[in-house]
């Protein structure tokens, strides 16, 4: 009997294997990489058509005779009352002046306004929430009472009290307003700096040897910012309603000054024979206030 010698089978290598560290890398490559918030954000129509709208009234602000087409105290007796039409695109008033160009050059009052009365509700409002919300015990408490004791009143009201005692003009009523919206500030900056001291790198911080100078500077403020720039954004609208508002009921600067709320001020006796001359103001100006709007809204929805 013979012995049959089967021939050892002959194994293939083995194929070397990707490492652990390496797949991770093989996997940032292979998937597609992820925008950021704010990019999603410019990608939404609305949000761009709300970015242009703002912009266009802050360059209108900033450098107003580049979009004006005419001068806007010139009066022509003559055109007055003229409707919309391709030499005057929003009209004319009843002296005869271009009403597109008293728009375009009262925006740079109505902004400045807005942007004093909303760096005035910044400072004091982060101060009075920072003081109350870090310190705590007794001053949180008579901080927050006499913060209570603003937010019963309307905020139009006590803008309107103020301006009243302090006198007409584009000043008066920017200090008006801006005192007008400092609660809401304060109540939210104290929320959230409530919320950041209880997180734990505040205690290792503390537990480091960080003095409450420095990790109120570099903790706390920083990582509170957030909801304040929001409410920043969305009462930058309703601060310009508010100068509007003002201006509209004659604390504004004195004619022939230009200013939104003095514009549509200036229609109401035209409102059946020539309503473009209320009418056409006072959708720019809700325009740029619903846009306001939307961008506060989209950067909320962004940051939750």
């Amino acid at each position: 009997m013979t012995d049959v010698l089967e021939k050892p089978a002959i194994l293939a290598p083995p194929v070397p294997e990707a490492s652990a560290a390496a797949l991770p890398l093989l996997e940032s490559t292979s998937r597609p990489r992820e925008r950021g918030p704010a990019a999603g954000l410019l990608r939404r129509p609305g949000v761009i058509v709300a970015i242009a709208i703002v912009a266009f009234a802050i360059a209108c602000a900033v450098a107003p005779s580049l979009f004006a087409t005419y001068d806007p105290t010139a009066t022509a007796p003559a055109s007055r009352l003229q409707p919309p039409s391709i030499a005057h695109w929003f009209g004319t008033d009843d002296l005869g002046r271009d009403l597109y160009s008293r728009v375009v050059h009262g925006s740079t009052l109505t902004i400045a306004a807005t942007v004093l009365a909303i760096g005035i509700a910044l400072v004091a409002g982060l101060t009075l929430g920072v003081l109350a919300g870090f310190v705590g015990g007794g001053v949180d408490s008579v901080t927050m009472r006499v913060v209570d004791v603003f937010l019963a009143i309307p905020g139009l009201l006590l803008a309107l009290a103020i301006v009243t005692a302090l006198g007409f003009g584009t000043i008066p009523v920017a200090v008006a307003v801006g005192i007008g919206i400092v609660p809401g500030f304060a109540r939210t900056t104290r929320a959230e700096v409530l919320r950041v001291k209880t997180l734990p790198y505040i205690e290792a911080a503390r537990s480091g040897g960080a003095s409450w100078g420095r990790i109120l500077l570099t903790h706390v403020l920083p990582n509170s910012w957030g909801p304040v720039a929001v409410l920043a954004v969305l009462d930058f609208g309703a601060a310009i309603l508010a100068v509007a508002a003002l201006s509209f009921l004659g604390f504004g600067a004195a004619p022939p000054a230009a200013e939104w709320g003095t514009l549509i001020s200036n229609g109401r006796n035209f409102l059946i024979t020539a309503p473009w001359v209320s009418l056409l103001p006072g959708l720019f100006v809700a325009l740029v206030v619903l846009s306001l709007n939307h961008l506060a809204k989209s950067l909320e929805e962004v940051q939750r």
